[in-house]
């Protein structure tokens, strides 16, 4: 099985090494939390106004998509109902109405931002939730890309949605990582390199854009191999080291980790049933959601 990358993945690691041994290593269970289950909501929401006609595409007829898409989101993932309890102090059994309600109100105020930045009935795009993958020397790249709008003259413009805050000017090139990821599996794969690669932050209404360059792209592969060499070397050396910082803060395993006093469960060994050697390891996670 040749290894493979996804940009959650690759964040993963840069963010904390250790962070990625718990996640596809270990493959520790994480409960929902309130922001990624708000985002996987509004992603869905946000397709299925496609699947209207053109003339539908209103913020009405959007945001009455809300109630029945996390009706059908917690049907296929009953766990995701948690996350009404982590942002109801107190809460133990079921949710009153006016809760639920809350919850709905606050993914229509992100589904309602986006028509003030983007205009969904004079737009048809190429594809939704596309899987890419392409392959590199050694490595494998994949992930989804949100929307990929196609111009009549062939060029590509790659969309993705986020539900939090745009970042700092300072943060703006790791933002935009992700997208030049997807770019070079795009061209990799089909030999078409983007036009455009567009963030759209609902948090605060701002979109982030760039116009990627083959060398940048270029750029991004090395920087993808490199990564993978890391990640490679500390499977091979067991060597997970914690990178304390803000994302702590809100980390599932912030209980197992060294920086926090905490002691992490032992590497699984190659006997174990849930184990595959470290370049064998997958690392992308269909569905995830970074808001």
């Amino acid at each position: 099985m040749e290894p493979t990358l996804s940009p959650s993945r690759a964040a993963d690691f840069l963010t904390c090494p250790l962070l990625y041994r718990f996640r596809t290593v270990d493959r520790l269970p994480e409960p929902p939390s309130a922001p990624a289950a708000r985002g996987t909501l509004v992603h869905a929401v946000l397709e299925r106004v496609f699947d209207l006609p053109a003339s539908r595409r209103t913020v009405e007829e959007a945001v009455s998509l809300v109630p029945g898409t996390w009706e059908e989101l917690v049907g296929e993932d009953p766990e995701l109902a948690q996350v009404l309890a982590e942002i109801t102090p107190g809460s133990g059994g079921p949710l009153p109405a006016p809760d639920l309600d809350g919850w709905h109100r606050s993914a229509a105020r992100l589904v309602e931002r986006w028509f003030t930045l983007e205009d969904p009935s004079r737009l048809e795009p190429a594809e939704r939730e596309l899987y890419v993958e392409a392959s590199l020397p050694g490595l494998t790249v994949r992930g989804y890309v949100d929307r990929l709008d196609r111009a009549p003259d062939g060029r590509l413009r790659v969309v993705d949605y986020k539900t939090g805050r745009a970042p700092s000017p300072a943060f703006e090139v790791p933002a935009l990582f992700q997208l030049r990821f997807y770019a070079l599996a795009l061209w990799r794969s089909t030999g078409v390199l983007p036009s455009r690669l567009q963030l759209v932050y609902l948090g605060d209404g701002v979109l982030l854009w760039t116009d990627p360059t083959e060398r940048e792209v270029l750029a991004t592969e090395r920087k993808v191999r490199a990564l993978w060499a890391a990640i490679d070397l500390a499977g091979r050396t067991g060597d997970w080291r914690p990178r304390p910082s803000r994302a702590c803060s809100w980390c599932a395993h912030r209980a197992l980790c060294p920086a926090w006093g905490g002691t992490p469960p032992p590497v699984p060994s190659a006997e174990g049933p849930a184990v595959v050697a470290p370049a064998q390891v997958a690392l992308e996670l269909p569905g995830d959601r970074v808001p």
